[in-house]
């Protein structure tokens, strides 16, 4: 219903996904008898995924194929650990647009200006002509990849304050606001505080919401379970019910 499709773990199916999700839409139009879709699909990936092999599958298919799709890398600097400068020797990625006989464009992703700017453009584009646009948006990540990294290890503590300093998004954009009028500290900080009490809140809530049923894992993939999705099911819900003790809920 949100047109959102869900979050896949392995690193990079979205791309391939992104480029099937395209051509179905540019299908279904031409079943109705249209010229073009009536609308673009947009996919989000970081530089890391770019050197996966998924990444040229899914530009490659979306090119042929002229599928109107927007492929958004956010280049931040590093794939967990691993700085550009080790994941490729071209310039960046949007370089391999020209390669693939698609359109690209690279913008600065800390203004959110320019990328609102360059991914409209480029939503005109794949809707007009029917076709992908890949786009590169440069910034760069200042916190850890995630709860188990320690990026002090790959990188220098000088060199993450000046981003944080410098070329931070968020206060480019309030010192933006600020010379329009539209909001000085004490707002900005009662903002904040709502916020940040709203996201307390709503964890607070998932957290009493307990873990979803085990039969879940099984479905919102294909309308009707598929033999092989039955089988894992069975096997799974026979296996729980074999151990209860290091199940909490048995079923759960």
């Amino acid at each position: 219903a949100l047109n959102w499709h869900t979050i896949s773990s392995p690193l990079t199916t979205q791309l391939p996904q992104a480029a099937g999700a395209a051509v179905a839409m540019k299908l279904k139009a031409k079943r109705e008898g249209k010229d073009r879709s009536d609308g673009v699909v947009c996919c989000y990936f970081g530089d890391g995924a770019a050197s996966e092999g998924d990444f040229h599958a899914a530009l490659n298919f979306a090119a042929t194929l002229d599928a109107p799709v927007l492929f958004f890398c956010r280049n931040n600097g590093f794939a967990i650990s691993t700085p550009v400068k080790d994941q490729y020797r071209g310039d960046g990625i949007v370089s391999r647009a020209k390669g693939y006989g698609m359109a690209g464009v690279r913008v600065d992703g800390n203004d959110i200006f320019a990328v609102k700017a360059a991914t409209a453009a480029a939503k005109e584009l794949a809707l007009s002509e029917n076709r992908p646009v890949l786009i590169e948006s440069m910034s760069y990540r200042v916190g850890h990849h995630s709860t188990s990294d320690d990026s002090t290890r790959y990188r220098s503590t000088e060199e993450i304050k000046k981003w944080i300093t410098e070329d931070n998004p968020i206060d480019r954009y309030h010192r933006w606001l600020e010379k329009k009028g539209w909001i000085d500290d004490e707002k900005a900080t009662a903002i904040s505080d709502e916020e940040r009490m709203n996201v307390l809140q709503a964890l607070d809530k998932a957290e009493k919401k307990g873990p979803p049923d085990l039969s879940s894992m099984f479905e919102d993939v294909y309308k009707e379970k598929t033999p092989n999705l039955v089988e894992q099911e069975e096997k799974l819900l026979e296996h729980v019910k074999l151990y209860p003790e290091r199940y909490e809920g048995g079923g759960h």
